[in-house]
């Protein structure tokens, strides 16, 4: 009975320190995209997001490429890299970007495309992978505010210097329950690499992978 109450009493302690690291997390989440790092880069990248039935840039993927350009006319950086596969028969975020940000003014010339991807780790590796083929180094990483802490850890890990340019810093004026959801799910998203990679059954990953990407 003393050895239950122990084991109890461990596989407690244990989930307390698992829900507490998580909600550290969560908080780095909300933090980071309260906090605009752009500065002199050798590119913008704009993150791929949803893709309207009828061809158009869903909201997301709007305002990332409204911001990009901004960021883009604001002199610091002299190209933009656009991310994002295709969903269906849609065209591909990276192509629907890379046309609105040719629309607005931004030279073809200065516009690439990093597609084929649709997670934020196939979006790092492929912006690397262009990135390589020129000998740039430095990226300001353009997303949604509480997707891009992941995003960072991403990029860095494809050997990028990136630094995060949320589409806006007012995470307090994303509606509750909303805010609570996507800091929820991007924490989903940082940690299910690791638990793939620690051989987790892969219908658990997935669940997690159809979590957060499931608005994509």
């Amino acid at each position: 009975m003393r050895l239950l109450r122990y084991i109890v009493a461990a596989v407690g302690g244990v989930s307390l320190i698992a829900i507490a690291l998580f909600l550290k997390l969560c908080f780095d989440i909300d933090r980071q995209g309260r906090v605009d790092q752009a500065q002199p880069a050798d590119a913008i990248v704009v993150l791929g997001a949803q893709v309207l039935p009828s061809g158009q840039a869903g909201p997301d993927l709007e305002a990332r490429t409204a911001h990009a350009i901004s960021l883009y006319q604001a002199g610091l950086a002299p190209r933009i890299i656009c991310t994002g596969g295709v969903k269906g028969e849609r065209s591909s975020a990276a192509a629907v970007a890379g046309n609105l940000a040719s629309l607005c003014g931004v030279p073809q010339q200065a516009i690439f495309l990093a597609d084929g991807s649709w997670k934020t780790q196939e979006d790092a590796a492929q912006t690397a992978a262009v990135m390589a083929q020129h000998g740039w180094q430095t990226a300001i990483v353009v997303s949604h505010p509480l997707h891009v802490y992941r995003a960072k850890l991403f990029f860095e890990r494809e050997g990028i210097v990136a630094y995060t340019s949320p589409t806006t810093t007012d995470v307090d004026g994303i509606v509750q329950p909303w805010r609570a959801y996507y800091t929820v799910r991007e924490g989903a998203g940082v940690l299910w690499p690791y638990l793939e990679q620690m051989g987790f059954p892969s219908h658990w990953t997935a669940c997690l992978q159809e979590l957060v990407y499931e608005h994509r």
